[in-house]
């Protein structure tokens, strides 16, 4: 049967595990510079409604990296554009391409696009959920902590943006304690909520940044205003501007302390220099992980063991 990625739910706790366990040895192999191309004959394509420069340079080179080739479309340079359906799009691309990663505004699109695909969908971003990015998260603090459970991360900004909404996914799977901090009006999406708390997740919402950091070992952060709310934005300047990680905030927690960023950043508004360019700061560590964990996630869903 075949498997889609479309959000952390998707995966079992022994699922993420072994696929964080795969990355590691896809990640070593890469290092070691030894030549393995697994996915030769394959093709990726990939539909990009929104900007990107990670998701689309790290599975682009990921893919490549082990043999297989890939093919980049917008929505504007296919019939899409032209009023055909997700559904009719999904149908005839599964007869073409070997697996799908898309990036859209509306989550809807995503779900409908691989009920009709009959071959893997990975959900590339969303503006409801993040997983990739939450998987190499997690790999990234595995790297850092030696631990991918017991620790506590602090999410610290607009908490109902497709990254928090992720991370309360993930919380509600593995054994970490996950403090959401926001302006009230902001918490993650209810029923992603609820859900993760009814599996049992140790998930808080706290609307004081300074006394939600105390203790973390990950501080995280995002942007105020994410694609699609650029309307909102002076709006969400003032909302936010207490809600800023800064030396302040992050002296608050322990020296060791680690930063995280899913990028790109807005210096200056959700986090200050001296913070992103710190010595606690792993932003660049994370955003190459997106490379290796997403190499991961598609041998998983493409039924190939590393």
């Amino acid at each position: 049967m075949k498997r889609d990625l479309i959000s952390i739910s998707d995966l079992k706790r022994e699922e993420i595990i072994k696929l964080l366990k795969d990355t590691k040895k896809i990640k070593d192999r890469w290092y070691s510079n030894l030549p393995w191309f697994p996915l030769t004959g394959k093709t990726m394509l990939l539909i990009f409604e929104k900007p990107s420069t990670r998701t689309r340079v790290s599975f682009e080179a990921g893919f490549s990296q082990l043999g297989g080739r890939s093919i980049f479309i917008t929505p504007q340079e296919s019939q899409l554009s032209k009023g055909e359906t997700i559904e009719d799009t999904a149908r005839t691309v599964s007869r073409y391409v070997d697996i799908v990663v898309l990036r859209v505004f509306e989550h809807e699109k995503v779900v409908r696009f691989a009920q009709n695909s009959k071959i893997p969908v990975i959900n590339g971003l969303s503006d409801l959920l993040h997983p990739c990015q939450i998987l190499a998260d997690l790999f990234t603090i595995w790297e850092k902590l030696g631990r991918f459970e017991d620790f506590k991360l602090v999410f610290v900004g607009d908490g109902s943006n497709n990254v928090a909404n992720s991370l309360v996914e993930l919380a509600g799977i593995m054994n970490f304690e996950l403090v959401i901090t926001c302006p009230p009006g902001y918490e993650p999406e209810k029923d992603i909520l609820n859900e993760a708390l009814k599996k049992g997740g140790n998930i808080k919402i706290n609307y004081d940044p300074f006394e939600a950091v105390k203790g973390a070992d990950v501080i995280y952060t995002d942007v105020w205003c994410s694609m699609g709310q650029e309307l909102e934005y002076e709006k969400r300047l003032q909302i936010f501007k207490d809600f800023q990680v800064n030396s302040k905030l992050m002296g608050l927690a322990k020296r060791e302390t680690l930063f995280m960023h899913c990028l790109p950043a807005k210096r200056g508004l959700e986090v200050t220099d001296e913070v992103i360019d710190g010595p606690n700061s792993i932003v660049f560590d994370e955003a190459e992980n997106r490379l290796h964990v997403q190499k991961a996630i598609v041998l998983f869903l493409l039924g190939i063991n590393p």
